[in-house]
This record gives structure tokens, sequence and C-alpha cells, in this order.
């Protein structure tokens, strides 16, 4: 009779008793010791200071330090819009020839500040960035 050769090999389950192997006093982790006793963090580097990750970041100077780095879409209102010829389209070089949004501008956010009269058709990137 001709059996399959076993190439997985069943995982160790760690502390169950003496007789499976990774039992007992110390179920493979060592003599004492802070790996013996806890989890320890993949990026802890104990408790020195001097060469510490968070020395060897770079300050971030300025006001804007506590602000997020998110660029924030420009917000049009329906005000400004209600004004516009009807079944025209509403995109964001057209806003920019309006001066209604700053050239460079890469997400605008339409709000219904106001209220539309004519049928507007929007191909504007809005609530997210390109």
């Amino acid at each position: 009779m001709n059996l399959p050769k076993i190439t997985h090999k069943k995982q160790k389950i760690v502390g169950r008793g003496r007789g499976s192997g990774k039992g007992g006093h110390t179920t493979g982790r060592g003599h004492k010791g802070q790996l013996a006793r806890e989890r320890v963090h993949s990026l802890f580097e104990g408790t020195k200071i001097k060469k510490s990750l968070i020395k060897r970041l770079p300050f971030i100077r300025g006001k804007a330090k506590n602000k997020s780095f998110a660029l924030k879409p420009t917000i049009v209102s329906l005000e400004s819009l209600a004004k516009w010829p009807k079944t025209t389209s509403v995109t964001l070089e057209r806003l920019i020839e309006k001066g209604l949004v700053k050239p460079g501008t890469t997400a605008v956010k339409v709000l219904g500040k106001g209220e539309l009269k004519s049928q507007l058709k929007f191909e504007v990137p809005t609530s997210k960035l390109l």
C-alpha cells in the first residue's frame, strides 16, 4: 500500500499541558525577560530616547502642524449658479472662467444655499479628490 507523503506539518499548540511538547513552565518562550512575559510591539525600541524613531522624525513646523493635510474641496452655492442660462453644463473650466473657483482647484462641493429655477447639468468633480 502506497500512502502519500505528508508535506504539511501540523502547528504545535502552546500552553496545553506537558504532553503536548510545548506545555509546562515556559511554553516555548524561553526563560524570563520581556519577551517571555508579554507581547512587545514590533516598533518598540526600548526606553532609549536618543536614537528612537520619534527623535529621528523631523518636526512639522508652523501653525498648520495640527491641521489635516487633506485638500479641502472648494464650496460653490446654488445661489451663485441661479443666474446661469438654462440647460448649460456646469464644468470646472466654466466655474474658473466665471471666477467662482480659483485655477488649480481639483474638487468642488455644490451646497444648497439658494434656489435653482433653471435646469443645469453638473459635470464637476464633487466631494472627492482627483
